[in-house]
């Protein structure tokens, strides 16, 4: 009895293994609605520069600005010989320890002595030794 309905499933399974899946159904794409384009194609023709005509066009008067913002000073640049120097790493020819971030490794590799390098760590300026 178990034998007959361990078989009974079995072929159950087997048939309904092989039959073929129907295709998935298409979803219908939406089509993108964009703004209808303008129908300006250029821009309205500038007049050329008449010397002798009017200072500025009745038709578009100006603002004038009450007052125009004071530029901030430039931050002035530190001198080479203001940076600090890198320490050298005993054993390593190409590692310096940075003096702004003790403890961490920067590879000078390439770099000449005296050379201005950016510590990754805190994007400071140190000199190569």
């Amino acid at each position: 009895m178990k034998f007959s309905l361990l078989l009974t499933l079995l072929v159950a399974f087997f048939f309904s293994s092989c039959s073929e899946e129907p295709p998935p159904q298409r979803t219908p794409h939406r089509v993108a609605n964009y703004p209808p384009p303008q129908t300006e194609e250029y821009p309205p023709q500038q007049q050329p520069f008449n010397p002798n005509g009017p200072v500025r066009p009745q038709g578009t008067p100006r603002e004038e600005a009450a007052a125009s913002p004071v530029p901030t000073a430039a931050p002035t640049k530190v001198a080479k010989g203001d940076y600090p120097y890198g320490i050298p790493v005993p054993g390593k020819p190409h590692l310096v320890e940075s003096p702004f971030s003790p403890g961490k490794y920067v590879d000078v590799e390439g770099f000449p002595p005296g050379t201005e390098v950016k510590d990754p760590y805190t994007d400071k300026i140190f000199l190569v030794p």
